[in-house]
């Protein structure tokens, strides 16, 4: 980190955001540190980081490598975030926001164990290895700790790698704000709709060629839904997705708000998950059902 920057940036408060090198976590790092915080953005690879220093936005200050697979580059990147802002007098980490992650398409027959155990780690695993070591920083900021996640309460089909990750998240972020009362430290969720970034046609193209590796005799068992709910739905959905500078104004609100909410909503569809959630369970499975059958 350059010293005669972070002389500059004494005051200014240290936000890390995880999966800064492509979509939403990268739409967040860019906006937050247009608005004045000192971003602290992760990313797995060399040239991601070169990308970020060729924006040339002061306040924005690549972190590599982070894999949050790799439980050494964790151990490396806390100890480079803690000595940067001791010996630059920065006053802690007043805000981690957790967006690194993926995701696949696949029924749970015939969903790859490897890619599953990656999402883990990458969603669940590593964030709370690095939360456990950024804690004592953000107690010193009086910080925030933020998670993007899906609206994962809903039972979709062949997204359970995302879903199941999201909903641990919803869990783990609702438990972390009762455990961490005593410093009133806010965990916050920001629930994302349909959001329009380069993710969705990743996931789809893994989920084309997935489909070639697949034995025939059991992709034909899924075929037919496969096509009507995944291939066809996604098309139309992606025409209404919501543009990923609007999930970083809300992670910018709930860095700012005086008395942040526990859970923000943006993205398409957003709205309409959130009211099923609503209802109970037995009913919102019944929907999606007759949705899916």
């Amino acid at each position: 980190m350059n010293n005669e920057l972070v002389d500059n940036l004494r005051n200014t408060k240290a936000v890390l955001v995880t999966g800064s090198s492509s979509g939403i976590g990268h739409s967040i790092a860019v906006y937050l540190a247009k608005q004045g915080f000192l971003i602290l953005a992760a990313v797995r690879k060399e040239s991601d980081a070169i990308k970020l220093k060729e924006l040339k936005i002061p306040n924005l200050i690549p972190v590599y490598p982070l894999d949050l697979t790799s439980p050494k580059e964790i151990e490396n990147t806390c100890i480079y975030i803690i000595n940067r802002l001791k010996d630059n007098k920065i006053k802690g980490l007043f805000g981690i926001v957790n967006a690194a992650g993926g995701g696949s398409i696949a029924p749970l027959e015939l969903l790859d164990l490897d890619s599953l155990h990656r999402e883990l780690k990458t969603r669940i695993l590593g964030p709370i290895a690095l939360l456990q070591s950024m804690l004592p920083l953000i107690r010193e900021a009086k910080g925030r700790i933020l998670w993007i996640a899906t609206p994962a309460l809903l039972p979709l089909p062949f997204l359970t790698d995302i879903h199941a990750c999201d909903f641990a998240v919803n869990f783990i972020v609702r438990t972390l704000k009762i455990e961490l009362l005593k410093w009133n430290i806010p965990c916050i969720l920001i629930r994302c709709g349909g959001i329009k970034t380069s993710s969705p046609e990743k996931t789809m193209n893994t989920f084309k060629e997935a489909v070639t590796k697949w034995p025939e005799e059991k992709y034909d068992l899924y075929k037919d839904a496969l096509d009507r709910q995944i291939v066809a739905d996604f098309g139309e959905f992606d025409k209404k997705r919501t543009e990923p500078i609007e999930v970083a104004k809300k992670v910018y609100r709930a860095l700012t708000d005086r008395k942040p909410g526990r859970r923000y909503r943006v993205g398409y569809m957003s709205g309409f998950a959130a009211l099923l959630e609503l209802f109970p369970q037995t009913i919102v499975d019944s929907i999606l059902e007759r949705k899916y059958r």
